[in-house]
This record gives structure tokens, C-alpha cells and sequence, in this order.
């Protein structure tokens, strides 16, 4: 999405919170400029179940065809379809 992301994450062996601190620190290096890029805060939701999982991916997956960016999101550049479900 050109204004914002949606990411499905499991950290490991850090917190959300820090997980997201490192991706948004990193996309900010790599773009190098000192214009805010990020929102302060991040919303979250914590899965609870499979159909949880299947009903947010489908939420994503449909974000950039409701935004009429394309009509088939896993020919987007950055799209991760296909990634190991939990």
C-alpha cells in the first residue's frame, strides 16, 4: 500500500513491540531522510485461531484490490503470499 503497511508477525525471541521498532528504524535508514515516516504507535491485533489468521491474510490480501492497485496482490512487489502459516 503506498501510505501504510500490514504485516502478520510472530516474534520469537522478541516482543512485538520491539520487532516493530526494528522495522520501522530500518526502513527509516535505508530511506535516509528526516521526515517522519511512521506513526508514533502501531495498532495491533493478537491472533487467536486459525480462521482469526485465514480472515485477517484475506483482509490484507483484498487491501490493495478494494485501493484498485491491482487485481491480483502476489504480483505486487513486496506482497509475502505463500509464507508459512502458524
Amino acid at each position: 500500500m503506498p501510505d501504510h503497511v500490514h504485516l502478520l508477525l510472530t516474534p520469537q525471541a522478541i516482543t512485538l513491540e520491539r520487532a516493530m521498532g526494528l522495522i520501522k528504524g530500518g526502513f527509516s535508514r535505508r530511506l535516509a531522510s528526516n521526515l517522519p515516516v511512521w506513526q508514533r504507535s502501531f495498532p495491533d491485533h493478537r491472533i487467536r485461531d486459525q480462521a482469526d489468521y485465514q480472515t485477517r491474510l484475506a483482509y490484507i490480501h483484498q487491501n490493495p484490490i478494494r485501493s484498485q492497485l491491482t487485481e491480483d496482490p502476489t504480483q505486487l512487489p513486496y506482497c509475502a503470499d505463500g509464507a508459512e502459516e502458524p
